[in-house]
């Protein structure tokens, strides 16, 4: 039987008449995102419409979930809002904190010795506070949530941006801040702004070499980075039923690459029959019961233009495998294209890793798919000319696939098998290599190829493709290769051609474990305890942000103008940094270490007003702060893109900058800064970001009239004397606006409980 399945036929219970509640505001048919949303408002059932991107609106998610490393600043902050136990089903899983180097056994092994307090520390919150907790190995936060919690027709909020990876079961699955799931754990509502809607009409069917990754790998080349940013991105068609439900969930965990709020799909055949092969028959015969509330209403499908702000088609007959990168996940090669790109470009033909696997293709099919073309390898005599490695997406997968011979076939090919864990995806990889600064290519089935995420050389290369692509390209060893079409020399000298990948979607033998990984809550919690040294390095007790002084911030000093892209990644770096994500004092000394100084072209590298010498971005903000002076971050488009890590907005504020300034907001990150008591503002006028001098002090004004809809005014003041003003906008409401007042979200909560 699933977990929760009482909640969930409290959900399907009232979904019709809510539906119909909604139907009837809104005077229209319905899409199947608009059907869930609207389902979840905190009020109950609808009884008007509101405006997709201007209006927020208040929702009651259905459960939470967090990864160990943003869980940690999570619980801090939910410890602080005496509450007794979470209000919602929740759950904690431990997949960031280990690091490849090795191999599986010895990873992990090495990975509960050096981040032991950690690990203790989340299951005694949990523990404490009635929250499932999934332990080091037990697999990825998504891949184990698909198998295990999603549901269509839910919605669930995670504090990781890939949440939406649960859309490939129909669940409304968002990627938040911590603060964000304390509200909820508290109780509280859960305020989004109302989504705009893009649909994607999917026609045709996959064949061949090209895998569902293509299609998001497709999409992403269509809308670039921030093209999905406010929106849900909803697929239907023919072509959209034909894909297994891991394929659509490999979809909906990459539109975090495109901004999406989040993706879904329809309720179908291919769900019921992954809810049944992980033994949740319960939730697909729930489901349908309800069938025609999980999908859109028909008149929706037959003419998707009046219901979607933006539509795509795409057949799936046509599509191309692709290839996405280097450094950004948008930059979308079709396969036949992609090796005169890479001859045009210069980039490193020569191909050094190749790795497969993380939280956006780890299934079973995916393993499959792969596993057919090492083989292929193995039988055609084939050296394999680069690194090979394997992330099982949870121990669920890796058991099942090691009974059915496919981590064998890898081990043969020469690949090595790592943890259940995020590894290199987000950094944690103890590469091998002779020179950490060499320009270099690698390939991966993973989702995000920023420069320096993987492996912390800003001269590797990184592509996107799926996982048999990758495959294909660690055997040929050289990114100009076409599987589609070349041959490969083999160790006899013959001229051999790969066959086209061979995939079984769910094992025929069903899925297998020994141990899930899973320990429930205490049944008394009252006998928990949960402490934090004084003198840890890895956790910290957290104490409220000071509230507003009922002034506008004045004096205030230029800590850095970033230029371009700068990405979450880019203000809080993973990696090693990662061991101190419970630590908000020590993570601190990582603040905007990547961010490239607009004056200088250098990263860590900015201008101290007081001395007028140039250093460190974190040692600056710590001297203005041990000065009492407030500072401003300035920022380009889309800034904060990429990870839902709010230690990007916690560590500013922690260390006294007051205000960001940026020509747009990535949406996670935007909310992030609010829940902090941040001001996250935006120019009127773009242009305005380079009236800003590497000397300037600033003043922000007009806050005591602080409102929505109405714009700050920005002062500077040059250091030839001269000064200028320029409006700037901000999207707070009332309630946000109260955030900002009061220091933080958390500092109400904290009132509203009299803690």
């Amino acid at each position: 039987m699933a977990f929760d399945i009482e909640m969930i036929k409290t959900v399907y219970a009232r979904l019709p008449e809510r539906a119909a509640a909604a139907r009837q505001a809104l005077g229209r048919p319905l899409t199947l995102s608009e059907k869930i949303l609207y389902a979840h408002l905190t009020q109950g059932n609808p009884t008007q419409a509101f405006e997709r991107g201007k209006t927020y609106v208040d929702f009651a998610p259905d459960r939470v979930a967090m990864q160990d490393a943003t869980a940690q600043m999570a619980l801090l902050q939910f410890m602080q809002a005496g509450r007794p136990q979470v209000a919602v089903p929740s759950t904690v899983h431990c997949d960031h904190l280990i690091q490849a180097k090795v191999g599986a056994k010895e990873d992990l092994q090495n990975a509960i010795n050096t981040s032991r307090e950690v690990f203790e520390f989340l299951a005694s919150v949990s523990n404490k506070y009635g929250i499932g907790f999934w332990k080091p190995g037990a697999g990825i936060i998504h891949q184990v949530v698909l198998e295990n919690y999603a549901f269509p027709g839910g919605m669930m909020i995670g504090t990781d941006s890939h949440t939406p990876n649960a859309g490939g079961l129909g669940m409304v699955a968002i990627g938040v801040g911590g603060a964000d799931a304390c509200d909820v754990m508290a109780g509280l509502p859960w305020e989004l702004k109302m989504p705009k809607l893009i649909g994607v009409h999917l026609t045709g069917k996959l064949s061949g070499w090209t895998a569902p990754k293509d299609v998001i790998l497709k999409v992403a080349g269509i809308t670039t980075v921030k093209g999905g940013t406010g929106a849900i991105v909803e697929y239907f068609g023919d072509g959209a039923d034909s894909l297994s439900a891991t394929g659509k969930a490999t979809i909906c965990n990459m539109g975090a690459e495109i901004g999406a709020t989040t993706s879904i799909f329809a309720y179908d055949e291919k769900m019921a029959a992954y809810l049944r092969s992980t033994e949740r028959g319960d939730v697909a015969d729930l489901a349908d019961g309800v069938r025609e509330h999980l999908r859109s209403d028909i008149e929706v499908y037959q003419n998707p233009g009046a219901y979607f702000d933006e539509l795509i088609e795409i057949n799936l007959s046509e599509l191309e495998p692709h290839v996405n990168g280097p450094f950004t996940p948008d930059l979308a090669w079709p396969i036949s294209k992609f090796a005169q790109a890479v001859r045009e470009n210069g980039w490193p033909a020569e191909l050094e890793v190749g790795l497969i696997g993380s939280c956006t293709n780890s299934s079973y099919e995916d393993m499959t798919r792969a596993a057919s073309i090492a083989k292929q390898a193995v039988d055609k005599k084939l050296k394999v000319r680069s690194e090979f490695t394997v992330t099982p997406g949870s121990e669920l997968v890796r058991y099942t696939t090691e009974r059915d011979g496919l981590l064998a076939t890898f081990d043969a090919m020469g690949g090595v098998v790592l943890a259940n864990a995020c590894g290199p995806c987000i950094g944690q990889w103890a590469r091998h290599t002779d020179d950490p600064n060499r320009k270099n290519s690698i390939i991966t089935s993973f989702n995000r190829n920023f420069a320096k995420r993987n492996d912390g050389n800003p001269n590797t290369h990184a592509f996107v493709a799926s996982p048999e692509l990758v495959t294909a390209f660690a055997i040929a060893g050289d990114l100009t290769f076409n599987p589609l079409t070349d041959t490969l020399v083999n160790e006899e000298g013959n001229a051999v051609k790969l066959d086209e990948p061979l995939g079984i979607e769910l094992p025929v033998n069903g899925f297998a474990v020994e141990d899930a990984g899973y320990q429930a809550p205490a049944e008394d919690p009252s006998s928990v305890q949960v402490l934090v040294s004084p003198t840890s390095d890895r956790l910290q007790l957290l104490d409220p942000f000071a509230p507003w002084e009922g002034t506008d911030l004045t004096g205030l000093k230029l800590l850095i103008k970033a230029k371009g892209k700068c990405t979450t990644d880019h203000i809080s770096m993973a990696g090693p940094w990662l061991k101190y994500r419970g630590h908000l004092d020590n993570i601190s000394n990582n603040m905007l270490i990547g961010a490239i100084n607009y004056y200088n072209e250098k990263s860590d590298s900015v201008k101290n007003q007081l001395t007028g010498v140039y250093e460190a971005v974190p040692k600056v903000q710590r001297q203005y702060k041990a000065a009492g002076i407030g500072s401003v971050v300035v920022g380009d488009e889309n800034y904060g893109e990429g990870s839902s890590r709010e230690h990007a907005a916690m560590e500013p504020r922690f260390l006294g900058v007051r205000a960001i300034l940026v020509k747009s907001f990535a949406r996670i990150h935007e909310t992030n800064l609010k829940k902090q008591g941040m001001l996250a503002l935006t120019f009127a006028n773009p242009m305005d970001y380079d009236k800003i001098l590497e000397d300037d002090t600033v003043d922000i004004v007009g806050l005591n009239s602080f409102a929505p809809g109405f714009p700050l005014t920005v002062v500077l003041h040059h250091a030839d004397g001269t000064s200028e003003s320029f409006a700037t906008n901000h999207t707070y409401n009332e309630q946000q606006i109260e955030w900002f007042k009061a220091g933080g979200a958390l500092n109400i909560i904290r009132r509203s409980v009299g803690a």
